[in-house]
């Protein structure tokens, strides 16, 4: 049996420009904070957590009949709190959220794969989030202390989409000696914002493959899709199909990745949201990212990464919907010890809407310091 998981707590600073709050349906900065807070100032102040929240995983492996078994149950409780108690006690004012994003079981054996029942995190866009250089850091999405959200968006939502923590029966290969490996699992069909979730006519599918290699340089490819039947009304419903590609390569202290996706009522940001409009028509999307890292003699690991995510419209979408969010990060991260890490980051967050004449653009720039601890 094991135990792991982090802390990880920031200083971050953000300042806003541009358009007010709600001015463009589907802007990162509104996803997570407005362009004012409540008292119209434009500079937000906080202590939180990343893109990672906290973490606390229990994991129990054993070999039985031939089986190799396990089983994984986590918590990830938030490290801000903006209630006159801080205490994280329910009830009004508390905005501290307690996630459970890891309850699943898995059996299998080398020579034919594993099998995974429960709840993890979706295979769509899993290698997108899980290469991005802000995992350990803040990225888009900073907010105010307390916040009800527990966490940052990192590169969600500006260069890819999140793969969200999903019930799923999934199959995975074992490993081929050419280092070839894929995955295909059944999904819940989590709900959609502004669909009738509780009525979905079938389970989503999810899939990847992927093929690593080693030598001077080193490296992993993936391609995956994404099905889902979403029903948007009792008349209406709709069908997401949903691409990526991605790629990392090292070499020396360099480390270079890329990844693209494209879909059709797939949305931005979150899996389906605005995906479609009230009639069922879907928009199309398409995004992604670049990011190179260094790592300097100190064993700081520097990097700089671009992303952006971008929605088409239809006939008769409002001028003020999403076109664009896109995201430069430039950061530092140095291992204090082999579990701590130290951190800063610098992100410039940028939300275009659909009539750019109208002057609703929504800017940000936020700085990061903070440090987070694997155990």
């Amino acid at each position: 049996m094991d135990i792991s998981g982090n802390i990880n707590a920031y200083y971050q600073n953000t300042r806003y420009s541009g358009g007010n709050p709600g001015s463009i349906t589907g802007s990162i900065n509104d996803v997570q904070g407005a362009g004012k807070d409540t008292n119209g100032k434009r500079t937000v102040n906080g202590i939180n957590t990343g893109l990672l929240p906290a973490w606390l995983g229990f994991t129990g492996k054993t070999r039985q009949n031939d089986l190799d078994i396990s089983w994984t149950i986590s918590f990830q409780p938030g490290v801000s709190e903006n209630t006159v108690t801080g205490d994280g006690a329910v009830g009004p004012g508390n905005s501290n959220t307690f996630l459970n994003r890891q309850t699943f079981l898995t059996f299998g054996d080398a020579s034919w794969g594993s099998i995974k029942l429960g709840k993890d995190l979706g295979i769509f866009g899993s290698d997108a989030i899980l290469s991005d250089m802000t995992l350990l850091g803040v990225g888009a999405g900073a907010n105010r202390s307390g916040s009800a959200d527990n966490t940052t968006l990192g590169g969600i939502g500006t260069g890819y989409i999140y793969a969200a923590w999903k019930g799923q029966i999934t199959y995975t290969t074992p490993v081929f000696a050419n280092g070839f490996q894929a995955t295909v699992g059944v999904i819940n069909p989590n709900m959609v914002p502004g669909t009738d979730g509780i009525n979905q006519d079938r389970l989503g599918i999810e899939g990847k493959a992927t093929y690593s290699w080693a030598g001077d340089i080193s490296g992993k490819a993936w391609f995956g899709f994404a099905s889902s039947k979403v029903t948007k009304t009792a008349d209406v419903d709709y069908s997401i199909h949903a691409y990526e590609v991605g790629a990392n390569a090292n070499t020396g202290n360099l480390g270079l990745t890329g990844y693209y996706y494209t879909g059709s009522g797939l949305g931005t940001t979150f899996f389906g949201f605005l995906g479609a409009d009230a009639t069922g028509k879907t928009r199309d999307s398409h995004g992604g990212y670049i990011q190179g890292t260094y790592v300097i003699p100190t064993g700081t690991k520097l990097g700089v990464s671009y992303g952006t995510s971008k929605l088409d419209n239809v006939a008769g979408d409002a001028g003020n919907l999403v076109d664009t969010n896109r995201r430069w990060t430039i950061g530092a991260y140095h291992p204090l010890t082999k579990s701590l890490n130290l951190v800063a980051e610098y992100n410039d967050v940028k939300s275009e809407a659909q009539d750019s004449s109208a002057n609703r653009d929504i800017k940000s720039k936020n700085i990061s310091l903070g440090a987070i601890l694997f155990f």
